[in-house]
């Protein structure tokens, strides 16, 4: 445990890398479904769409929210680094299960894509869209400011 407290700084150094790659995921794939439903299915431009989505799902944004979630999990079980009983931990908590079940629906849409079965409008994807950016704002809020 002492090895690790000796490298804190680089922990949280890692553990923001990887939140922000795994954001900046969340916030472009949702963006290429838009554009994605304005394709039709079966042309070029819809075939680009489905490697660039699934590229992004599988090489960037999995191995960023792994990282995340291991080097947080790390962090948080480092002594001092938590207060258990504060309200802002469990809201953090609670934004970064959202963010990953965000995540996970991603991927479904991802899947119903590349099946040519997509379900949802362009608006639908443009609302769906905001879903991150509001966690990640409670996110920072909550590890920043620990209201």
């Amino acid at each position: 445990m002492q090895a690790v407290m000796e490298h804190v700084q680089w922990l949280i150094a890692l553990h923001i890398m990887a939140f922000t790659a795994w954001m900046a995921g969340l916030f472009y794939l949702p963006r290429l479904f838009v554009y994605h439903c304005q394709a039709e299915p079966g042309s070029a431009e819809y075939e680009r769409f489905t490697v660039m989505e699934r590229k992004l799902l599988k090489q960037i944004m999995n191995p960023a929210m792994i990282v995340t979630i291991l080097v947080g999990g790390t962090l948080a079980s480092l002594p001092g680094i938590i207060e258990w009983g504060a309200l802002w931990w469990w809201m953090k908590l609670i934004a970064v299960i959202g963010l990953c079940g965000f995540h996970g629906m991603c991927s479904v849409w991802r899947k119903q894509f590349f099946i040519q079965k997509n379900n949802h409008t362009e608006r639908y994807y443009r609302i769906a869209n905001e879903i991150p950016t509001i966690l990640m704002m409670i996110v920072v809020i909550m590890i920043i400011v620990r209201p």
